[in-house]
Parts: structure tokens; sequence; C-alpha cells
């Protein structure tokens, strides 16, 4: 591990080098202007708009977040930085990958981000946020090559993307506007991770410039695994080129990271509370092990195949995009985004499959193998799903024509056609095993199998499936923006059309291999469909002055069920297929004075949905109804700065299918009344001290309301001390009082997931 370690540090350093020397004699970029406000208002934002608009000037709710401030938010991962968005419910408990994302009222019903599109540079990382195991968030890590993040919640997102009714997230990467980058080094304190940063980017020529980064990382990672459990990273870079009507863009991206992810443990409830398991701690305890053997799973040619539990999450992503924005002359622009991506990888975390029992059992495995132990031994699930193809091919064409009118005003229409084709190719196999129930380097345990700890295929052998899907969409757009003076208005429709091929399996018990699991080609399921759906936004916008201005918006959306129906009704075309809609009113005011800012949206969200539960086989189906208000703020005066937001969500499940009528009128599941964030930070000399509260207020583990997920705060905190004019030494904390927080529990009480404990990290960066 030193010898790769060295390795990769040489090859950061020689990059560096190399771009160094390839521009030394480019002239420095001018800095960037200062910010007009707390919220910078006139920042030009390029997400869920048909053109590049100021968000003063835009009727849609967006948010922006600036590297420097992501970085000293101390992240643990990409789902977390969205915790610092008002309106966004981010889940960033399950590690660097699996989380649960959504907006204001929109539920969280199923895993992953279901009604939120995540992009990287405009186009979908995933064209579905909510695949199992496969979540798009698992292939966006941030480092040094991030720009700024741009969060729109509802409103225009519904027509200018495709499944993405209730919000885009867009992480944007730098291009090289301004000659310099960075190198750094940091350490986690109290547990084993280092990682190497580098970015540069520069001109090339008058018309040309460059970018790369990326960032490589090693070690145990924040939870207690006993072992090197993080070993990865990534490399991305781009080159512009100006031309004398437009520019073209060339980019790249290779991913190849493994860390642990977190998934629910045992717990038990106690009148409603949830309360740990003794020996159990919620915040650090994983169940990653070097007394782990290798799970023997199943392929999809039914041979058998071993993996190394311990690997957790591994990703590999590599993709290939171009874009590029022409000025044809007369009012015309033509602009286009393409990229191509390989993705794939596997997930293994281990879940509790019950709260544990004490009794007497025999160690199987580690040191103390062959004796007895006497104490808590639970159901450890291993969830090994081989990610086999996530990849996609993904296109966006514009064309827009500006008319000005002889009154001075302005008309601009654009029509668009995005094509995609997602390709999901997955393995689930979930075998049970016996572990000692304790949080450092657990055991397993002797059982009646051969394997040591083995007990058999889970839940009854309903989870070993093969799935080899493609999903396309053909989805033209158009939008019809006017402004007049103060006013601005806009409308917008799309319609999506989607095609879905392949086939999916489950193994089932075979008398011609002694009872083992096989795959039999008579009970594969074949699908083919077709589904259309037509989505529209209308709003606009009203500027009293410079310094306010109100908006409102009316949308309807659609994001489409993928894997998540499968082996539940007929999918070949010959029964209707389920999917999710969502319909949103907004509407707000926008206003600055001197050093402060705010952004107040009132909203309603009414979202219509169908799931199908694969360990229970159990088909759900439910409307609900959410009404709130988001608060988003900032004031910066001298060297003091504070941004912050509040949400407040009263929603309602409406309908449900007949056997849960009884949770008509409850509060649906994990959605809080509250939630809430502020970031002072205050500059002075050398230095910037500062400081994060996020918080939620209490909320219902189920949608019977029968488990209570208490309300939470969790302070994030960082110092950055300016050494030299170039070299900055940081300490930063995550979850600076080790505060647990319950982010989801299951049904029956016997496991829940927590947010992770203290994690505290120094870091070296040297600005060249």
């Amino acid at each position: 591990m030193e010898h790769r370690t060295l390795k990769l540090g040489g090859i950061a350093a020689a990059v560096a080098t190399a771009v160094l020397h390839l521009s030394a004699s480019a002239q420095e970029a001018a800095p960037a202007a200062a910010p007009a406000d707390g919220l910078n208002m006139e920042r030009v934002v390029v997400t869920g708009t048909s053109g590049a608009s100021s968000k003063m000037k835009s009727s849609v709710s967006i948010s922006t977040l600036e590297g420097d401030a992501i970085k000293n938010a101390a992240p643990l991962s990409a789902a977390e930085v969205l915790r610092s968005v008002p309106g966004v419910r981010s889940e960033s408990s399950g590690g660097e990958g699996n989380a649960n994302i959504t907006v204001r009222g929109v539920p969280i019903s199923a895993g992953g981000a279901r009604y939120v599109q995540i992009q990287e540079d405009g186009l979908p990382v995933l064209q579905f946020g909510d695949f199992n195991f496969t979540t798009p968030d698992s292939f966006v890590k941030i480092d040094g090559t991030l720009d700024h993040l741009e969060v729109v919640r509802g409103g225009s997102a519904s027509t200018l993307a495709t499944n993405a009714p209730g919000g885009i997230v867009n992480f944007i990467t730098k291009t090289g506007e301004e000659k310099g980058g960075h190198i750094g080094i940091s350490r986690g304190l109290g547990y084993d991770e280092t990682r190497y940063d580098f970015d540069y980017g520069a001109p090339i020529s008058d018309k040309t410039r460059f970018f790369i980064g990326g960032s490589y990382r090693t070690g145990e990672g924040v939870r207690n695994t006993g072992m090197s459990t993080e070993d990865g990273g990534q490399i991305r870079g781009n080159i512009t080129h100006d031309l004398d009507n437009g520019w073209i863009r060339l980019s790249f991206k290779h991913l190849d990271d493994k860390a642990p992810t977190a998934l629910p443990v045992p717990v038990t409830v106690v009148n409603q509370q949830i309360r740990e398991v003794p020996g159990i701690d919620p915040r650090t305890v994983s169940f990653y092990s070097p007394y782990w053997v290798r799970d023997v799973v199943l392929s999809k040619n039914n041979t058998p195949v071993s993996t190394d539990i311990n690997d957790g999450l591994h990703v590999k992503s590599n993709t290939f995009g171009i874009e590029g924005s022409f000025d044809l002359g007369d009012g015309w622009n033509l602009s286009d985004k393409f990229r191509t991506a390989n993705n794939s990888g596997r997930f293994a975390g281990v879940f509790a499959g019950n709260s544990g029992t004490l009794g007497n059992y025999v160690f199987a495995t580690g040191p103390q193998k062959g004796q007895a132990y006497n104490g808590r031994a639970f159901s450890a699930v291993v969830f090994n799903t081989s990610i086999d193809d996530a990849g996609n091919t993904l296109n966006d064409t514009k064309l827009a024509k500006t008319f000005k009118l002889a009154d001075g005003s302005k008309l601009t229409t654009t029509a668009g056609l995005y094509l995609s084709t997602q390709k999901l190719g997955l393995t689930w196999n979930f075998n049970e095993y016996l572990m000692q129930e304790t949080g450092a380097k657990p055991a397993l345990l002797q059982t009646s199998s051969a394997t040591p700890g083995l007990v058999g295929p889970a839940f009854g052998g309903c989870c070993s499936r093969a799935v080899d899907m493609e999903y396309k969409f053909t989805s033209p757009y158009v939008n019809v923006g006017y402004e007049t003076g103060p006013l601005s208005v806009d409308a917008s429709f799309r319609q999506d059309r989607q095609q879905a091929t392949g086939t999916a399996n489950i193994a089932t018990a075979s008398a011609a291999a002694g009872g083992a699991l096989r795959y039999d080609p008579a009970t594969q399921q074949f699908i083919d469909y077709k589904l259309n759906h037509n989505s529209y936004s209308v709003g606009g916008n009203y500027a009293f002055t410079r310094n306010l201005s109100v908006f409102a918006r009316a949308s309807d959306g659609v994001a489409f069920n993928a894997d998540r129906i499968l082996f539940g009704t007929p999918l070949d075309g010959t029964a209707p297929i389920n999917i999710n809609t969502v319909k949103q009113i907004e509407g707000g005011v926008k206003w600055r004075s001197g050093g402060v800012s705010t952004f107040v949206t009132l909203f309603q969200a009414k979202t219509d949905e169908s799931n199908y539960e694969a360990t229970t086989q159990r088909s759900t189906s439910n409307k609900y109804d959410a009404k709130g208000v988001e608060l988003e703020g900032a004031y910066s005066a001298g060297g003091f700065r504070v941004t912050g937001g509040m949400t407040y969500t009263d929603a309602k499940i409406t309908g449900t299918a007949p056997a849960d009528v009884a949770n008509i009128g409850n509060t649906p599941r994990r959605q809080a009344r509250y939630i809430y964030q502020i970031a002072p930070s205050y500059s002075f000399e050398n230095a910037t001290v500062g400081a994060s509260l996020i918080g939620t207020g209490k909320s219902w583990g189920d949608d019977a309301h029968t488990i209570i997920l208490p309300a939470y705060e969790v302070v994030n905190a960082f110092v950055n001390y300016n050494l030299t004019m170039k070299a900055t030494l940081s300490l930063s904390v995550n979850n600076l009082f080790n505060k647990i927080g319950y982010t989801e529990v299951e049904s029956d009480g016997h496991a829940a997931r927590s947010i992770s404990g203290r994690a505290a990290k120094v870091s070296l960066t040297y600005a060249f």
C-alpha cells in the first residue's frame, strides 16, 4: 500500500509539473468578481433554464454553493453536501453512496433519489435516481475538480430534464477560466484515512484552455472496520476551445473507488422510541471485519463467484463527453451536450436481519476460532449485488431563436431533443450469516453449514435475482420565454417517450442441483413496453426594483419506474404500467439590501406513486399532499458572513391501496415538519473560522406511525490558517458533538441507520 501511495503521489506531481510547464507563458487570469450579495443573486445559472439567467431574474427556486463553501462544510459524501441546501432532504447516512434524496414535500418511499435528477455538467449521472443498489450519488466524488453546485427545486425541472419532477442537482466542473491550481494532502484524526488532491487549469493559447484534477485516498474510513476498506479515487479533465461564433469542449472522467457502506444496524424499540443495543454504536459500527469468509454467490450463468464482503461499495466509471454552443447569427443559437459512460461495480453491505439474541455459541472465524462465545449474536445479511452494467449514452440538443420586438420586448423560443440509453445489469445475492454482535472486528459463529457462519440464502431465498435491462428515452421539448421591462414569463412542454426492454429472473431451488438455487430459463420474465407522458411548466418573474422581485410557477412532471417494478405485474405490454407523477405550485419573493439577501418560497406538491417491494413481494400505491414554506437567507459585513435556511412542510398521505387505508391522513415516513441550516464564518488577518449547524425535527419512521425518528442537530466546524500567501493549513470536524441522528428504521423496529459520528481531519494545501 505504501508503494501504491508513493506511485500515485508521483503521478500527481508529474501531472502538476507538466501542466505548469505547458502554461508557463500564459497570462494570469483576472480574479473572479465578488458576489453582489450574500446569496449571490446575480450568479448566472444554467440548471433548469432554457438559457443562462441570473438567480434574481429566474422564475424558479434555485440555490448555488461555491467550491470553497462546500470544502469548508467538511462533507463525507456528495449527498452530505446537499444537507446545506434549503428544501433538500438528504439522508446521508449510507456512507459514500446509496443515499436517499428528495426535495420539499416529495416523499422518500423508495431508496435513492426517485424524483431528483443528479447531474454532472448538465447531464444525468444515471437516468434513474432510484435503481436498487446503484444510486447516482455513488458515482459523484467531491474534490477540487468541483467548481460549484446548482440545485433547482420543482419548477422547470419537470420539463427541462427527464425523470426530475422534484428538482435537479447539478455538480459543475471547473474548466480552467482562471490560471492556477492546488495540491493537497489530508489525514484523518482518530481514524485511518490519507487523501491526496490536485487540480490545475490554464490557457494553452488565446482561444484554448484546459483543466485537470482528481483525488486519491486510502485507509479505513470514519467507521470501525479494522482494516483498509477505502482505496481509490478519480481523475477528471477537459479542454475548451473558443470559436469565432461559440465554443466546444471535450471532457473525460476516470473513477475507480472503493469505500465502506453503512446499512441499518441492530436496535430495539420501546414505546415508539429507538434504543441502542449494548455494544453497538450506530454512529461507528459497520460489521466489516477481517474475520469474514469470502461470500460465494451465484452468477447469471449459474456458476459460483467468490467475493470479498469487505470491498464494500466499489464503483467504476469511465466517461467521455463533448459539448458546445454556436451562435448561428440573426438571433439563432445551437447547443449540444453529449456524454457516454461505462459504469459498473459492486455493492456489498451487511444488513441486520434481526436485533440479535443472547446465547451460547462457538467462534467460527478469528483468533478465538473453536472457542466458546457467550453473548449476543445477530443475523448478518450480506447485500451482495454485482453492478454488471450501469452505462449510458446521453445527448441533449437545443436550438434557440431570440426575437427582438418593436416595443423593445424580447421573445425567445427554444426547441430541444433529449435522447438517452440507460443500461442496467444487476445480479443480486443475499446470503445470511450468524455473527457476533459487537462493533469491533466481529467474528462469524458456527452453524450447521460447512462454510463458517453461513446460515443460507436470506429472506427465504427471495433475493437471488438477475436483471438485464435497457431503457431508452426520446424526449422532445419546447420553451417559450417573453420579457418586457420588469416582467418575464415562460412556458415549457416536454413529452417523454420511454421504451423498456430486457429480462429479469429469480433463482429458485433446483432438485437437480440438490436443492441449491439456480436460474431456470422457464422462470425468466421478459420485459417489453412503451410509455409516454406529457409534462408542462408555466412561470413568471416580476422585478419591482433591481433588489426586489416576485415569482410564481405551476408544473406537472413524471418519474418513470425502472427495476423497482420488476417481478410484480406483467411488463410485456399486456398490462398497464405504473408511473409516478408530481404536480407543484410555488411562488416566492427575492429581496436584497446591502449585505442582506433572502429567498422565500411557498409551495405545494402532490405526488401519486406506485411501488413494488421485492423483499416483501408487496405492491403499494400512495398519494401525498405537501404544503410549506422554504426560506433561504444570507448576511455579510466585513469579515463576517452567515448563510442559512429553513423548510417547513405539512405533508399528508391522501390515498393508499386498500391494505393501507388506515394510513390516510398520516404524515409520510421520514418527513419532518422542520429542517434547517445555518453556517456562520469569520475571516481575520490570516485565518477563517466557521461552523455549520444542520438540524431536523422529529418524524415518523413508518407510515403507520409506530416508531419515532427523534429530532437531531449536527454541528460541523472548520479553521483555515494561511501559513503563507499560498500555503493553507486546515482543520475540519464533521459532527463535532458526536450526535446520533437516525435517518431510517425498519418497520418492525429491529434495525435502524444513523449518521456517522465525529470525524476530524487536518489538511495542508498549496496553491500555485
